[in-house]
């Protein structure tokens, strides 16, 4: 009995020994991320009634590799690409991000939530297709305060990545569509200047056209997507000649395609490629016209075209014996009202969190700032969205770029790809094909408008 009631006494010895170890160890956790809160992962996250019910949980699992999804194009390269992106993060953090890439991604994430087979994060390349994950993302002003987010972004990609209340999202990266490229040199040469204002951009056209010359290349074929390019011209419309909550309203149904706001941006669209003798290859050869062969007439000596409105990207189609700034430059599709100043259409990638553990919420902190962006900035493909990113920032090649996306009076996304897929990547695109192809206009806005789910 003596010998039980010995190893009982050890037994509660250790035991009561255990337990103050715990509780110290508890105690350094709780005044750890105390500090973390105040330093690093977001402790600047808001904490539920001022309590650790949402952090602790995370600071106690800290898993240090996380999933990440995103839409890949090219490939292996593609995937390698995001992949050198994340090194500096997980460098920094020694967190490990273990990424996946589709290019059905779009599809793929819808089943993989129904499935409930979703990653921890998702780079998703569409507001829309985010509000159609909203139930299962995590709400990220639950994680960031709205003065932090403030810090990190203007209020108006705040806006795009919020639905009814809830932040499913943050903003990675971003490109600018709202362009008109034109040949420099030759244009400087043939005595043209750069248009600040709609009527100019029009008096421009006409002066090329009096000099015998074209002013307008465009091309709309891409496949399956033909006509997509006219739907970035009529948002682009649409952002120069009424509100942008009209846009924002007209992008979720409540404006319909019907409307007199809607309609008069097809028509403005149509004042340049219906015009005799402003396209290149005039009206009919713009359906079959290829977007990325489209801007090759105007590298040609002396060009078949002066102006081409398309995406940033299209420098990357620029021959390599051309420079941009000198032989090619571009400007902001100018003003049509000037109440509604300058106006930029964008597209890019919003990050989705849909699981809370502490590698999650370190990562999604270092995609709210301009550092996690550097790699594609750096590539020349992509502007960062964050307002740490100053124009000095970007190297040369990118820096013009910057310049119109900080200076910008109102950004919007992409509008058909805010759209439910049968109408934005559907009979939006094939009414602007019927359009150019002499179908009645009210016709085919109706007939938008019928498609609606």
């Amino acid at each position: 009995m003596r010998a039980i009631n010995h190893h009982w006494h050890l037994i509660v010895s250790f035991a009561s020994g255990l337990i103050g170890l715990l509780a110290l160890t508890m105690a350094a956790i709780l005044q750890s991320s105390q500090v973390q809160a105040s330093t690093t992962t977001d402790l600047m996250l808001k904490t539920r009634n001022d309590s650790y019910e949402i952090f602790l949980p995370a600071v106690l699992n800290k898993s240090r590799n996380l999933r990440v999804y995103a839409l890949v194009g090219g490939g292996e390269s593609g995937a390698r690409e995001y992949s050198a992106a994340m090194a500096a993060f997980e460098l920094k953090s020694g967190i490990q991000v273990v990424f996946e890439g589709s290019d059905d991604f779009e599809n793929e994430v819808v089943q993989r939530a129904a499935s409930g087979m979703l990653p921890d994060v998702a780079f998703i390349p569409q507001p829309g297709l985010l509000g159609d994950l909203g139930a299962y993302t995590v709400n990220l002003n639950d994680w960031f305060s709205t003065t932090y987010l403030q810090e990190q972004y203007d209020q108006n990609w705040l806006n795009l990545a919020s639905k009814n209340g809830k932040m499913s999202g943050i903003w990675y990266r971003t490109t600018i569509k709202s362009l008109v490229w034109y040949p420099k040199a030759d244009f400087s040469s043939a005595g043209y200047q750069v248009p600040i204002s709609w009527d100019e951009l029009v008096a421009l056209s006409d002066q090329i056209v009096a000099n015998g010359d074209t002013p307008w290349c465009v091309g709309i074929e891409s496949g399956s997507a033909t006509g997509w390019p006219g739907t970035d011209w009529v948002e682009d419309i649409m952002l120069r000649t009424t509100t942008p909550q009209n846009y924002d309203r007209w992008v979720v149904g409540d404006l319909k395609f019907s409307s007199s706001e809607v309609k008069n941006a097809w028509e403005m669209m149509a004042d340049i490629w219906f015009t005799e003798n402003y396209v290149f290859g005039g009206r009919a050869e713009i359906p079959n016209t290829s977007l990325f062969e489209a801007v090759q007439p105007m590298f040609e000596d002396p060009p078949g075209c002066y102006l081409y409105r398309m995406s940033m990207f299209i420098k990357n189609l620029i021959p390599t014996t051309k420079q941009i700034g000198v032989d090619v430059d571009y400007f902001l599709l100018p003003p049509i009202d000037p109440q509604y100043g300058d106006a930029v259409l964008t597209a890019g990638d919003l990050a989705a969190a849909f699981n809370d553990r502490f590698a999650v919420r370190e990562f999604v902190k270092y995609l709210t700032t301009k550092e996690s962006v550097q790699y594609f900035v750096d590539q020349g493909t992509y502007l960062s969205p964050h307002k740490d990113a100053t124009i000095d920032w970007y190297p040369d090649e990118l820096e013009g770029f910057g310049k119109i996306l900080i200076n910008a009076d109102t950004i919007r996304f992409d509008g058909s790809d805010q759209m439910p897929k049968d109408v934005g990547a559907g009979t939006f695109w094939q009414g602007i094909v019927d359009y150019v192809n002499d179908k009645d206009l009210n016709t085919i806005l109706a007939d938008i408008d019928a498609s609606w789910p």
